[in-house]
């Protein structure tokens, strides 16, 4: 009688397990997810970073300084070099302003020229003003691909449908122990890899420990990447209403 309870309780157990695991899985998720939306957001930022672009052709480093309020407030002044010092851009929700200091003009970015290149970078305009997170915006699961590396976590998240998200997939690679991330891969929505992030120079910003390094390169052309990185960043602050305005844009 005590083994057939026994049995009995082993055969509950096995069948309770998949779907115990399934769930210890899909929080292990969103955890990764979380930590991914919330590494270099907060309530504001202020900091400054470094722009390398490289070409087959020219490269060029511009340096920036940026601030955020939330997830739909973007403000960025170039500070060097010298040809592009003053030229700024203004992010408010789902619209976007440039000024242009050498002919002392604000120009209104229009939908269709959102997939532009934001100075000459890999980085588009679409980029800029993107609010989507992983959390709210996405499908997401973690995964194991035939190249999974020990010590890794993979993430796969697909769109959410009727959102205008110009990606197919994205597939973020994170440290298992930490959840910083790695990589993380682009896909249209044919399925092909369009661009891929590496994060990189792990070092304590602002009070946080996150890859002060990004450096993006597009999968279809040849010899192409930006390198973003960050210099100072500050989490939480009180920052002037003003910061986020039409005036400040042409501010000297």
């Amino acid at each position: 009688m005590t083994h057939m309870i026994s049995k009995l309780a082993v055969t509950a157990l096995l069948l309770l397990w998949p779907g115990a695991l399934l769930a210890q899985k899909q929080e292990e998720a969103i955890a990764v997810v979380r930590k991914i939306d919330e590494l270099y957001r907060s309530t504001t930022s202020a900091g400054e970073m470094e722009m390398e672009i490289v070409t087959p052709h020219w490269q060029r480093t511009l340096r920036l300084q940026i601030w955020t309020e939330g997830m739909d407030k973007t403000f960025i002044r170039i500070l060097a070099p010298l040809k592009e010092k003053g030229v700024a851009t203004l992010r408010l929700g789902n619209e976007m302003w440039n000024y242009l200091p050498n002919t002392n003009k604000v120009i209104k970015i229009p939908p269709s020229m959102m997939m532009n290149s934001w100075m000459g970078s890999d980085f588009t305009n679409d980029d800029l003003v993107s609010e989507f997170t992983l959390l709210k915006d996405f499908h997401f699961r973690l995964m194991t691909p035939d190249t999974a590396r020990p010590g890794l976590l993979y993430l796969e998240a697909i769109p959410r449908e009727g959102l205008p998200i110009v990606w197919g997939k994205i597939v973020t690679v994170v440290q298992k122990q930490d959840y910083l991330p790695v990589s993380e891969a682009y896909f249209d929505e044919k399925g092909n890899l369009m661009r891929v992030i590496h994060f990189k120079d792990v070092k304590l910003l602002g009070g946080r420990r996150i890859p002060a390094t990004l450096e993006l390169i597009p999968q279809n052309k040849q010899g192409h990447k930006t390198v973003i990185r960050y210099l100072t960043i500050d989490f939480d602050l009180k920052l002037d209403r003003e910061v986020f305005s039409l005036r400040n844009l042409q501010a000297r």
